[in-house]
C-alpha cells in the first residue's frame, strides 16, 4: 500500500473514531457526563473582562484606547453597536443555525464527519460561534479529539449560562484579527479607521472572514489572500439574499486596506494621567466633546507649526453654565520632542502678560474707584523707582477707562492697581481659587498689572469663565465618572462690574479678518516675548489660548494679538451655535462721562487713597462694618420694604454711594443714606467723597 493511501486510511480511522465518540456523546452516558462536567468546572469568563481601557467623551465617543498588559488591543463592544447586516453576514458565513442550536450544531458535526471520512480530509467545519467563543476563552494549541470534545462541552455550558446575545457579544470582543488585534471594534479602527456601525458591505465582509485564519488573511500583510476570502463571503451573502447582486458587485470593487490606521489618541495628556492613576479602570469618562477636541488639536498644531520649530501651545474650552471642560489641548503636538509635547502646558505656571488687566478694572468698578467712562491719565508716571511704559512706548493723554482697557494701555492699569492695592488684588484672585505664584524675595507690587506673576492657563480660563457668569467662579468638571468638586461659592467681582468688563472687551479691536463686536476677549504678551495669550468668552463658553516654548525660551515677535488671538477667533468659529453676549444686569449704569457723578468722571491723581481729607480725617464707612451679616428680613413676605442704612465718617462731601458697582442716587452732603436691596446675598458697598477718596466694604444681607 502506497504512503498516500496509508495516510488517507489513517485519517479515515481517526474520523470514524471521532464519529463513534460523538455518537456516544449524543446518546448520552449520564454518569460519565456528570463526572466530566465536575472535572471541567464552570466556564471562566474573566478573559472577556481583561480588555483595553478606553477614554470616552461626554457622549460616549472614543477619545483614546490603551493596550492590555499583554500589549493587545481588545476594545469593549456589544452587538447593538454593530450594523445588523454584519451580524447577519457573520451568522450566515460562520454559523447558519446559531439561533437554533444549543452550543453544538449536531447536523453540522455529522455532515463534517461524513465528508471527512469519505474524503480523508476536512471539507467543512462543524464549529459553531459558541464553540469558537469557548476556544477563545480557553485557548489551546492542540487540535486533538479531547480538545474538540472539551470545546463542545464548554459551548453547551455557555448556552446554559448565557443568552445568545451575550455569546455573540463575547465573540465580537474576543475574535482574533491578526497581530495584536482582538475583537471587531479594534479591527474596524485599525484597518478602516472607523467604528463598526459605519462599515461598508465590503469592509464588513473582510472582517467576517479574517478570524477564520487571522494571520494568513491580515490585509496589511497578505492583501491578495484577504481579498479572495472577502469576495467569497460577499458571494455567499448574495446567494443567501443578505445583500443584492448590485451591492455585492460594489462591495467586491472596494479596495482592501494595505496598512493599519493608528488608534485614536485624543486629549493624550489628560487620558494618560487618568489611566496611570487608575490602571485597572476599564472606562474613563471625560466632559470633553470628541469632535471639538479633535478639531482644536488640529487647529493648534497647524498654527504652531507656522510660527517656530520649538513653539508649542495649549488651549481650553469651558462651558460657562456647567463648568464642564469641553476641550483641553495640553500641547500642539504630543509626540514632538523638539516642542516638548509631553508637557501639559495647561497646567504650567506662565506669565499672563496683560491678560489679568480686566480683573484690575473690574475691582476698580466694583469699589467705586472708576466707571467704564471715567477718564484716566495715560502719561509718563513714576511710583517710587517704578516707571511703567506702554507696549508701544507712546502716550495718549487722557482716555476713558473703556478705551484704556480695549487698547491694553499699561499706565492706566497700573494707576488703577495703585488705587486698589496690589495685596488686595492678589488676595481677591487667590480667594477665587487661582494658584498665583510671585517671586519669594519681593512683596506684591504694581508690576502685577503687567503680568509679574505666575498662573496656569487652567486657572486663568476659570477666572474668565467667572467673569462670563457675572463674577461667580465655576467649579471645573473634567471627569464624569468621579465625584463632582465640592461647591466652593467664590466670586471674583460683582455682576455689574463683571458686565462692565465684558461689555468693554466686546469692543476690543479684533485681529485681521475677524468680525468685531462678537466676543469679549483680551490678549497678553509676557516680558521678553515668552508667552502669547488670548482669552475670550461669550455667555456660553470661555476659550483660553497660550503659545510659547515649554522651556520658557524667548521667541522674538511672539505677541498675543498677532499669534494667539487668531487661534482664539478660529476656535470660537468651531463652537456650534450663535455667539451670545453676556446679558446686562438691571442696575448697570450706562452714561457718558459728563453724566457720571463728579467723583467718577476722572481718576484724581492728586488725591491718593491714603490722603486724609481736610474735613474730618480719613474717609471710612461707619455702617455697615466690613464682613457684617445684616439681617434685613429679606426672606419675609414684606422684604420689599427692607432698607439698608449707610453711614460714612470723615472725608469731604458731597458723598457718592455705590453698591455692586452702580451709584445709588445723586451725590449728597448728608453722611447717612439708605439703599433698598433686591434680594439676599453679598453686597459690595462703596463711598467716594468730593476729593475722590473712597472706602469699600463687603457685607452679607439676609
Amino acid at each position: 500500500m502506497s504512503e498516500p493511501v496509508r495516510l488517507k486510511a489513517g485519517r479515515r480511522r481517526k474520523y470514524l473514531l471521532a464519529a463513534a465518540l460523538a455518537a456516544v456523546l449524543g446518546l448520552g452516558v449520564p454518569a460519565a457526563w456528570e463526572n466530566y462536567l465536575r472535572i471541567l468546572g464552570p466556564v471562566d469568563l474573566s478573559p472577556a473582562n481583561q480588555g483595553s481601557a478606553v477614554a470616552l467623551d461626554r457622549n460616549g465617543q472614543l477619545l483614546r484606547a490603551f493596550t492590555t498588559r499583554e500589549g493587545r488591543w481588545r476594545l469593549p463592544l456589544e452587538s447593538q453597536d454593530v450594523d445588523p447586516r454584519f451580524l447577519a453576514m457573520l451568522k450566515g458565513f460562520e454559523d447558519g443555525r446559531f439561533e437554533d442550536h444549543h452550543g453544538v450544531d449536531w447536523r453540522a458535526v455529522v455532515r463534517a464527519t461524513y465528508q471527512a471520512i469519505r474524503n480523508g480530509r476536512v471539507i467543512s467545519g462543524g464549529s459553531t460561534l459558541t464553540m469558537q467563543v469557548a476556544r477563545l476563552l480557553e485557548p489551546r494549541d492542540e487540535r486533538t479529539l479531547p480538545a474538540k470534545l472539551r470545546q463542545a462541552v464548554r459551548a453547551m455550558q455557555l448556552e446554559q449560562q448565557l443568552t445568545k446575545k451575550q455569546i455573540l457579544d463575547l465573540y465580537l470582543v474576543l475574535a482574533p484579527y491578526g497581530g495584536n488585534l482582538e475583537g471587531l471594534r479594534a479591527a474596524s479602527l485599525a484597518y478602516f479607521g472607523k467604528e463598526p456601525k459605519r462599515l461598508s458591505f465590503g469592509e464588513q465582509a473582510l472582517l467576517v472572514t479574517i478570524p477564520q485564519s487571522p494571520e494568513a488573511r491580515r490585509p496589511d500583510r497578505f492583501n491578495v489572500s484577504a481579498k479572495r476570502a472577502r469576495d467569497r463571503v460577499i458571494d455567499r451573502a448574495v446567494t443567501r439574499g443578505l445583500i443584492s447582486a448590485e451591492e455585492g458587485t460594489r462591495a467586491q470593487s472596494e479596495p482592501v486596506p494595505i496598512a493599519r490606521h493608528p488608534f485614536p489618541a485624543l486629549a493624550p495628556h489628560a487620558t494618560e494621567a487618568a489611566h496611570t492613576n487608575a490602571p485597572d479602570q476599564r472606562v474613563l469618562s471625560f466632559s470633553y466633546d470628541r469632535a471639538l477636541q479633535a478639531s482644536l488639536e488640529i487647529l493648534l498644531k497647524e498654527h504652531a507649526e507656522r510660527l517656530d520649530p520649538k513653539i508649542t501651545g495649549a488651549l481650553m474650552v469651558i462651558d460657562n453654565k456647567s463648568g464642564h471642560i469641553l476641550a483641553r489641548v495640553g500641547a500642539s503636538d504630543y509626540f514632538a520632542l523638539e516642542r516638548s509635547g509631553s508637557v501639559d502646558m495647561t497646567q504650567a505656571l506662565r506669565s499672563p502678560g496683560s491678560a489679568l488687566k480686566p480683573f484690575i478694572y473690574a475691582l476698580a468698578f466694583e469699589n467705586g474707584i472708576a466707571h467704564p467712562e471715567t477718564m484716566v491719565d495715560d502719561r509718563r508716571t513714576r511710583y517710587g523707582i517704578y516707571a511703567p511704559e506702554n507696549f508701544d512706548l507712546t502716550y495718549q493723554g487722557q482716555v476713558s477707562a473703556r478705551l484704556a482697557l480695549q487698547n491694553s494701555l499699561n499706565i492706566p492699569a497700573v494707576a488703577l492697581l495703585n488705587e486698589i492695592g496690589p495685596t488686595r488684588f492678589l488676595a481677591r484672585l487667590r480667594n477665587a481659587g487661582a494658584n498665583i505664584v510671585i517671586p519669594r524675595e519681593s512683596p506684591p507690587g504694581l508690576a502685577l498689572a503687567l503680568g509679574g506673576l505666575g498662573i496656569t492657563l487652567g486657572d486663568l480660563s476659570r477666572l474668565y469663565a467667572g467673569m462670563a457668569r457675572g463674577g461667580e467662579i465655576p467649579n471645573l468638571v473634567e471627569r464624569l465618572d468621579s465625584r463632582p468638586p465640592q461647591d466652593q461659592a467664590a466670586n471674583i467681582v460683582d455682576p455689574v462690574a463683571a458686565w462692565y468688563v465684558a461689555d468693554i472687551l466686546r469692543g476690543t479691536p479684533p485681529p485681521l479678518n475677524a468680525l468685531a463686536g462678537k466676543i469679549s476677549y483680551k490678549t497678553g504678551t509676557s516680558y521678553g516675548y515668552r508667552d502669547a495669550l488670548a482669552v475670550g468668552f461669550d455667555h456660553r463658553v470661555t476659550i483660553a489660548v497660550w503659545l510659547g516654548r515649554a522651556d520658557n525660551g524667548a521667541v522674538h515677535g511672539l505677541i498675543g494679538r498677532q499669534a494667539a488671538a487668531p487661534v482664539l477667533f478660529e476656535a470660537f468659529a468651531r463652537i456650534p451655535g450663535a455667539i451670545t453676549p453676556v446679558p446686562r444686569p438691571p442696575n448697570a449704569l450706562t452714561a457718558r462721562t459728563s453724566e457720571l457723578p463728579p467723583p467718577l468722571r476722572s481718576l484724581r491723581k492728586d488725591t491718593p487713597k491714603t490722603l486724609a481729607s481736610a474735613q474730618g480725617g480719613d474717609l471710612k464707612i461707619a455702617y455697615p462694618p466690613p464682613g457684617a451679616r445684616v439681617d434685613l428680613g429679606l426672606t419675609r413676605a414684606d422684604a420689599s420694604e427692607a432698607t439698608l442704612v449707610l453711614k460714612v465718617q470723615g472725608g469731604a462731601g458731597p458723598y457718592t454711594w455705590i453698591v455692586n458697582g452702580a451709584p445709588i442716587g445723586l451725590p449728597e452732603h448728608r453722611r447717612q443714606s439708605t439703599w433698598t436691596p433686591d434680594g439676599a446675598g453679598f453686597a459690595r458697598v462703596s463711598v467716594i467723597d468730593a476729593k475722590g477718596v473712597s472706602d469699600s466694604v463687603l457685607v452679607r444681607l439676609e
